[in-house]
């Protein structure tokens, strides 16, 4: 792990898979964080972030009190939660304070191994190894590091974790296709190896947190939201460690991948979203209404089945080499609570109880026919019929099941 510090600029390049084109160039002057694209990558017309970043050939600098400073298609690179207590935590055992890096050193970490395609140059990323990976032991390191111990593991923790956000600590891995088999996962894919990232539970968590959101996985899918694979990795500890496949890359090919939070500028700490902003927002990127749809259908299961959690780094849209937009699968999604207890991203307007009468509104504002409104909901209500079953199959505790069935009850 390089120790430079400081740097005052930064390359940005975009890799869809083979070769790397260069995007621009990243500066800090005065505490003010300034972007340049480069005039080739302007002719391709690849616009990274249509809303945020103006595409044009002239100096750019952002508001400095959001995001610190970068544009917010750069800020979706940087890890936020556990990745950056890892970082904030092996910099302090080399008396290196947060304070004294900044966002382009922070990105300069990332290298070229982020979420996405988009890499950044100079490459501070770790080097890692292909051994294989035991995943109660690798549990065992992280509740070591919440607790405030385990020095000696955080290097591997910070290779393992990349870019992803959330505060749930995570590790970015690679699993043969019979899912026996577990390497770390942020470099060269082996022969019959796919992508995946795995989940641990925080401070907060209880055993079953992996197992609930596993079987939220399968209720989600039934209803029709689009999800890349998932499995229920067992454990000594615990119910079960969730996994699911990524959908920023497959074996050959990378998207570039851009949240709601970086597309709108807006801060997913401070909630002030609202479901209608999703729609119009997806309609925009994409011109599809089928794209629409799907996030219709993702505010209906979210409210539906109590995941308040969904704030606006929850929904992400992927670009293709040939720039086209698409929404990305479902992820995140679980039981929780949002800030208040209320839904993070609202439904016209109403954040406390948001209901079916809401999310009808929603769905006929967005020029969505009242039949398929209909459709869905019946198809996620049914969905959400399964969880008592499907919880006790893949042990979540009963106080759990209780809690979770009453919600679902509730809000259906």
């Amino acid at each position: 792990m390089s120790l430079f510090l400081s740097l005052k600029e930064i390359k940005v390049g975009l890799n869809f898979g083979e070769n790397t084109l260069a995007v621009g160039r990243l500066a800090s002057r005065n505490r003010k964080i300034y972007f340049e694209y480069d005039a080739t990558f302007l002719s391709n017309g690849l616009n990274i972030s249509p809303l945020g970043l103006p595409f044009k050939a002239s100096v750019q600098t952002f508001d400095p009190h959001l995001f610190e400073g970068l544009p917010g298609v750069f800020n979706d690179s940087l890890p936020d939660g556990w990745g950056r207590l890892l970082l904030d935590r092996l910099l302090r055992r080399k008396n290196i304070l947060k304070e004294e890096i900044s966002p382009l050193d922070r990105l300069a970490y990332v290298g070229f191994t982020g979420i996405g395609a988009l890499v950044y140059e100079p490459n501070y990323d770790m080097e890692t190894t292909s051994k294989r990976i035991i995943l109660d032991t690798l549990s065992a390191d992280t509740q070591k590091v919440l607790d405030g111990e385990a020095e000696d593991v955080l290097q591997e923790l910070l290779a393992l974790n990349g870019s992803s956000t959330g505060a749930r600590p995570k590790a970015l891995i690679c699993v043969d296709e019979e899912r026996k088999k577990i390497v770390h996962g942020k470099h060269t894919l082996a022969d019959n190896f796919q992508y995946w990232l795995v989940k641990f539970a925080n401070s907060m968590d209880g055993i079953d947190a992996g197992a609930i959101e596993y079987v939220y996985s399968i209720m989600a899918k039934e209803a029709g939201l689009t999800m890349t694979k998932t499995h229920l990795f067992p454990s000594y500890q615990s119910a079960g460690y969730f996994a699911t496949q990524r959908f920023d890359r497959t074996e050959k090919q990378r998207f570039h991948a851009h949240t709601a939070c970086g597309l709108l500028h807006s801060d997913f700490r401070t909630p002030s979203l609202d479901y209608e902003d999703l729609l119009s927002l997806t309609h925009v990127l994409t011109r599809d209404v089928r794209e629409v749809v799907k996030m219709y259908r993702l505010a209906v299961f979210n409210v539906l089945s109590h995941n308040r959690d969904d704030h606006s780094k929850n929904f992400t849209f992927l670009m293709d080499a040939s720039g086209e937009w698409k929404l990305s699968p479902a992820y995140d999604l679980t039981f929780s609570s949002g800030p208040r207890g209320e839904q993070s991203t609202m439904v016209i307007g109403e954040g406390q109880k948001p209901g079916l009468e809401h999310l009808i509104k929603l769905g006929l504002d967005a020029k969505i026919e009242r039949t398929k409104i209909d459709e869905i909901v019946e198809q996620t209500r049914q969905a959400l019929s399964q969880w008592m079953v499907l919880a006790k199959e893949y042990g979540v505790s009963r106080e759990n099941i209780e809690l979770i069935n009453s919600k679902i009850r509730t809000n259906s």
